[in-house]
C-alpha cells in the first residue's frame, strides 16, 4: 500500500500504537512455590520489585541464582528487574536462563520473545510461538491475546500470511473486539491481499462501528478496487466520525472526482486545505479540479503554493505554465515551461506547450528548437506543424516555412479550416511562381 495514496498513512499509527503495548515485558503474576534453597532470596527480591527498588531486588536475585543456578523463577523475575532498568541485553539472557531452566512457563517464553523482538532477533518468533502453545499463570486469555499479537507483529515482513493468522488467532480470543480484525488487515492491505484486508476492516467495524481507522481502511480498499460510489460512502462515515480530518476530505475529493462530482470534489479539497493550510496534494487537486472548470486565475496561486513545497516537480511547472498561457501570460508561461523541461529533459508534451510560449512571445529560435525537442519524443500533429511553419515565416525561412506549410495542409485534412486559410495564403505570397 503503496506506501505514495492519502488514505494507506492512517491504519499503520494504530498498528505501533498496539506494537508498544505488547512488547513491554508482561506484569508479575505467578507466584508459585520457589526452590527450598533460594526462598528466601527471592521473596526479599519480590517483595523489593513491589516497592520498585530494583538495585535491592537485582541483589537478593543474584543471591538466588548463584545459590540454585536453575532456578527458572529466580531468573524469571532478575530479567524483570533487568527490562525495568533499561538493560535489554541482560534482560534477554536471564530469560533464556529462565527458559532454560523450564521452557513450560509461559511467561518467561513471552518475555523473552518481546525482548528479543526489541532487538529486531530472529529468534523471537520462536519463543513467542512457544508462548501461544502454553497456559498463562493468570488471565489466560489476555496473555494468549498478547502472544498471538506479539507473534503477529514479529512476522509482518518477513510471512504476512502467517502473520494474518496470528492476528486471527488473537481475535478468536476476543471475539468482540476490534483491534486484532484491524492488525490483519493493515497487514493484508500492505501485500495486496485487498480481499483478506476488506473481510478483515468489515470484522473490525462490525465490532466498533465507531472506528475511524477500519471505516478508512475500507475507504481505501474501495478506491483502489475502482469501487468509488462505497468509497464515497465509507469515506462520509469516516467524515462523521472525525469531522476535521484534512486527510479524509483529500481523499473524498478524490473519490468525487472520479465519480465526475467535480463541485462536490472542489468542496471536499477546500475543506482538506480548511484543516490544512499547508497541504501541497490538497492545492494541487484542488488547482487541477479549478483547470478542469477553467477558472485558470483560481488555479494559478494554488500552483504557486504547491511549488514552494515541491520546486523540482516538473509537473507542478508545467501545471502553472498551462495555466498561465490560458490567461496569456505568456512570459511567465515561457519561464515556468523552461523550468519543467529542465527538470525533466524526456516531457514532450511541455515542449509542444513551450514552443507556444515561445512563438506567443515572438522568440522564434526557441519556438524551433522547443518543436524539434518535441518531435525526438512525440509524434509532430497539425499544430505543431503550423506553429513551426509560422515560426520559420517569421524568421524568414522562406523553404523551410513552406515545407511545414505542405506538411500541415497534408496532417490538417480540412479539421482545421482558419489555419489551413492562412497557410494556404502565405504559400501563395512565399513560395516562387511557377
Amino acid at each position: 500500500m503503496a506506501a505514495n495514496n492519502p488514505i494507506l498513512l492512517l491504519c499503520l499509527v494504530c498498528a505501533s500504537s498496539v506494537w508498544a503495548q505488547t512488547s513491554k515485558p508482561t506484569v508479575r503474576h505467578h507466584r508459585v512455590p520457589v526452590e527450598e534453597g533460594v526462598a528466601a532470596a527471592i521473596a526479599r527480591a519480590e517483595a523489593a520489585i513491589d516497592k520498585k527498588d530494583y538495585a535491592a531486588a537485582e541483589q537478593a536475585l543474584n543471591e538466588a541464582v548463584k545459590q540454585d543456578p536453575n532456578s527458572y523463577r529466580a531468573w524469571f523475575d532478575l530479567g524483570f528487574v533487568y527490562t525495568a532498568l533499561n538493560r535489554d541485553a541482560d534482560a534477554v539472557a536471564a530469560y533464556r536462563k529462565s527458559v532454560a531452566a523450564d521452557a513450560k512457563v509461559f511467561e518467561s517464553n513471552l518475555n523473552l520473545g518481546l525482548m528479543l523482538a526489541r532487538a529486531n532477533d530472529a529468534e523471537a518468533a520462536k519463543y513467542l510461538r512457544a508462548a501461544t502453545e502454553l497456559k498463562p499463570s493468570a488471565k489466560p486469555e489476555e496473555g494468549l491475546y498478547r502472544a498471538w499479537v506479539s507473534l503477529g507483529h514479529v512476522l509482518e515482513d518477513k510471512d504476512p500470511r502467517e502473520a494474518i493468522g496470528a492476528f486471527r488467532k488473537a481475535a478468536e480470543l476476543k471475539p468482540t473486539d476490534a483491534e486484532a480484525h484491524f492488525l490483519a488487515a493493515a497487514t493484508a492491505e500492505k501485500t495486496d491481499d485487498l480481499a483478506t484486508a476488506e473481510q478483515e476492516y468489515k470484522a473490525a467495524a462490525a465490532r466498533d462501528p465507531k472506528s475511524a481507522d477500519a471505516v478508512a481502511g475500507l475507504a481505501y480498499i474501495y478506491e483502489k478496487t475502482k469501487r468509488l460510489p462505497e468509497a464515497e460512502e465509507a469515506l462520509r462515515k469516516y467524515l462523521a466520525l472525525d469531522p476535521q480530518s484534512a486527510k479524509a476530505h483529500l481523499q473524498l475529493g478524490r473519490v468525487l472526482a472520479g465519480e465526475n462530482k467535480n463541485d462536490d470534489a472542489q468542496a471536499e479539497f477546500e475543506s482538506a486545505l480548511r484543516f490544512s493550510p499547508d497541504d501541497a496534494a490538497a492545492k494541487r487537486e484542488l488547482a487541477l479540479l479549478y483547470v478542469d472548470s477553467r477558472q485558470f486565475a483560481k488555479a494559478e496561486p494554488l500552483f504557486r503554493e504547491a511549488l514552494k513545497a515541491q520546486p523540482r516537480d516538473a509537473e507542478l511547472h508545467h501545471r502553472l505554465g498551462t495555466a498561465l498561457l490560458e490567461q496569456q501570460k505568456y512570459e511567465e508561461a515561457e519561464k515556468e515551461l523552461l523550468a519543467a523541461v529542465n527538470l525533466k529533459p524526456d516531457f514532450g508534451i511541455a515542449y509542444g506547450d513551450l514552443a507556444f510560449a515561445a512563438s506567443e512571445n515572438k522568440d522564434y529560435p526557441l519556438a524551433i528548437k522547443a518543436l524539434d525537442a518535441r518531435a525526438r519524443l512525440l509524434p509532430e500533429i497539425p499544430a505543431t506543424l503550423f506553429l513551426r511553419a509560422t515560426a520559420y515565416d517569421h524568421l524568414g525561412e522562406r523553404k523551410l516555412a513552406a515545407a511545414s506549410y505542405h506538411q500541415f495542409l497534408a496532417a490538417a485534412n480540412g479539421n482545421f479550416p482558419d489555419q489551413e486559410w492562412q497557410a494556404r495564403h502565405r504559400l501563395i505570397a512565399i513560395e516562387p511562381k511557377k
